[in-house]
């Protein structure tokens, strides 16, 4: 079974320690320090809560397949889906109409009659 590039994971190959800030980072999009910041912080702050949940996370997770993106670019499409599916749905859908347009557009070109595109194609003959 492939993995779900839509869960979270454990990104044990940019962790400091558990690979819980890094993981949280990577299914978000928001930069890793940032992560460790507010963890550090809310730990001085809170009540401990945040360490139990710290540790519930890294006992419960999954870590990270290796390879699970290919590039930089798939990975934050993915974070686009996790954050919001209909927007990413529908920046595909336009893309791929872009696409659709631009191709019509060049079979119209190639099959209306061309006749310097033909006396060329005729010369190679």
């Amino acid at each position: 079974m492939a993995a779900s590039r839509t869960r979270f994971y454990l990104d044990k190959q940019n962790a400091k320690w558990l690979g819980v800030c890094s993981g949280i980072a990577d299914y978000t999009g928001v930069d890793v320090t940032w992560v460790r910041v507010g963890t550090v912080l809310g730990t001085i702050l809170g009540s401990g809560f945040l360490v139990i949940a710290y540790l519930v996370i890294a006992w419960i997770a999954e870590p990270k397949p290796i390879g699970l993106y290919t590039d930089k670019e798939e990975a934050e499409f993915w974070q686009g889906v996790r954050q919001s599916p209909t927007r990413t749905a529908r920046d595909v859908r336009s893309k791929m109409r872009d696409i659709d347009r631009r191709l019509a557009d060049a079979e119209t070109h190639y099959t209306s009659r061309n006749t310097r595109l033909a006396d060329e194609i005729d010369s190679l003959k």
